[in-house]
């Protein structure tokens, strides 16, 4: 008797899950595959994040569904734009990345696991960054000609402290060396905390990294900035000079561009470059990235497509001059 009523109880349970109208079993998958995926291939709190999640925020109203932030982490990138290449096209998914993953490895990674040029299609642009030089206060100079002057004259000491072997800021000061003609070696580290430690500290005499990085400790008067990357003069930091401006003919940029897979829909590619635009020329969005000190950037499809090319044409060359390997 009770093994009957347990079976008849059972019973009762499936019949009622099969009568579940199909059309609520239909809403629900369609409310899951709505939700669009951010993918950030860097941790929770870096600036790549940052800018994600101020983005997440802003393009859910617009589109009417829930945006995620998902921190693949893992291979400098790497991992996020793997899993990114092998996405089907339902439920939607962008990723938020930078030169590292679509210019620097796929020129030093045999194989990197993913095609820059053929796996992915450009959807807007969203900030610029630019790179700063900066001096331990223990080194005596205030301009950046007197800083090449004093690496020269003192050979031992001809270190350029980069956030990490590899980097943009690693290629950067490469780039840098170059110009000034100075026999100067790049000294990689394990992140911005450590190389600001050293430079602070003097263990290190000149460091190069993104502004917004050193930006801070340049204001409590810990550090010195000499020059700025960008064409103009930052607003972060006005009376700091560009490198034009202190004689070298050099200037660099970093950048965050969102991607889609090549899977999704030319038309669906179309509406999120549209958000993303609308977003990016409102002023409280300019106001939260400048809050950063990043650079808040309106661009097309194709604005973006052309800066990119004309971006790997700049810095192919001195990476692979550099013969770096990870």
């Amino acid at each position: 008797m009770m093994h009957r009523r347990h079976f008849l109880s059972h019973s009762a349970a499936a019949s009622a899950a099969l009568a579940v109208p199909a059309w609520l079993c239909s809403a629900a998958t369609a409310q899951a595959q709505d939700i669009l995926r951010l993918v950030v291939g860097y941790p929770p709190g870096g600036s790549s994040d940052r800018v994600a999640r101020i983005l997440a925020d802003k393009m859910g109203p617009l589109l009417g569904t829930s945006v995620i932030v998902d921190n693949k982490v893992g291979a400098g990138g790497r991992v996020a734009a793997q899993g990114l290449r092998n996405a089907p096209a339902s439920p939607p998914v962008l990723m938020l990345a930078n030169p590292a993953v679509m210019v620097v490895s796929p020129l030093v990674v045999d194989d990197p696991g993913y095609d820059a040029n053929k796996d992915f299609v450009p959807v807007s642009e969203v900030n610029n960054y630019v790179f700063g030089v900066a001096v331990s206060t223990a080194v005596p100079v205030q301009e950046l000609s007197h800083l090449f002057a004093w690496l020269r004259a003192n050979p031992k000491s001809a270190n350029i402290g980069v956030p990490a072997t590899g980097s943009l800021p690693h290629f950067f000061a490469l780039m840098l060396g170059q110009q000034a003609r100075v026999t100067a070696e790049a000294v990689g580290y394990k992140g911005s905390g450590p190389l600001l430690t050293d430079l602070i500290g003097g263990q290190v005499p000149v460091a190069v990294d993104t502004l917004d990085v050193l930006l801070p400790q340049h204001e409590a008067g810990k550090l010195r900035i000499l020059s700025v990357s960008g064409d103009a003069r930052h607003p972060s930091v006005p009376k700091v000079p560009t490198l034009k401006e202190s004689g070298l003919n050099l200037s660099a940029e970093g950048w965050n561009t969102v991607f889609a897979p090549r899977s999704m829909p030319p038309e669906q590619v179309a509406r999120y470059a549209e958000v993303i635009q609308k977003i990016m020329g409102d002023p409280d969005t300019a106001r939260l990235f400048r809050a950063s000190n990043l650079d808040p950037v309106v661009s097309s499809s194709t604005q973006t497509r052309d800066r990119i090319v004309a971006y790997r044409k700049q810095w192919e060359p001195v990476i692979r001059a550099s013969g770096y390997r990870p």
